[in-house]
């Protein structure tokens, strides 16, 4: 479980990565990397919106904050 969690984090990272490449430049980097394949870059997104509702699962269900105080 804790894998997926790690897996998933890094995902959503890169994904915010290009993102913010994107919108501070214009470049398209997650086009580039899915060599302008439209089908890859939506299989990936497909693969972070899953990613996010993982976390946003992990996060409610196993309450790691529940320590903090």
């Amino acid at each position: 479980m804790r894998l997926s969690a790690v897996i998933c984090t890094v995902n959503l990272i890169v994904l915010g990565i290009c993102g913010g490449v994107y919108a501070f430049s214009g470049f398209n980097l997650l086009l580039f990397l899915c060599f302008d394949n439209f089908t890859a870059v939506r299989a990936v997104l497909g693969l972070c919106f899953v990613s996010a509702l993982f976390s946003a699962y992990a996060l409610i269900a196993f309450r790691p904050y529940r320590g903090l105080r």
